[in-house]
């Protein structure tokens, strides 16, 4: 995220590589050391709501890539209160997302 990013504390937390060029192995699944997960990802995020800040794995984000900054963002359900909970996401929050295998929907 970047630090005119006004969306809290998204960040990948642990069982990342470097995140250098991504190298993909022979699975597709890329090497660790090789910008790629080194295991199974977690990210830090917070809910604007109940303010409660929590970890997610990969499988309950979902990421949306538009045409423009106003249609990319990236969204979950807050594990504390329930509530859909919808977040920009910039350059740095796709490339966190992606590399950490978040669901991927792109649309124009």
């Amino acid at each position: 995220m970047s630090p005119t990013d006004r969306t809290p504390g998204l960040t990948a937390a642990r069982g990342t590589a470097d995140r250098g060029a991504p190298g993909r192995g022979a699975d597709g699944r890329g090497a660790a050391g090789a910008g790629q997960p080194a295991g199974p990802v977690t990210f830090k995020a917070g809910c604007p709501d109940c303010r409660a800040g929590f970890e997610l794995a990969a499988g309950a984000l979902r990421l949306v890539i538009g045409g423009s900054r106003r249609t990319t963002f990236y969204s979950f359900t807050c594990p504390a209160c329930g509530v859909a909970v919808r977040k920009p996401a910039g350059e740095r929050i796709v490339e966190l997302l992606t590399g950490g295998g978040v669901s991927t929907l792109r649309s124009v």
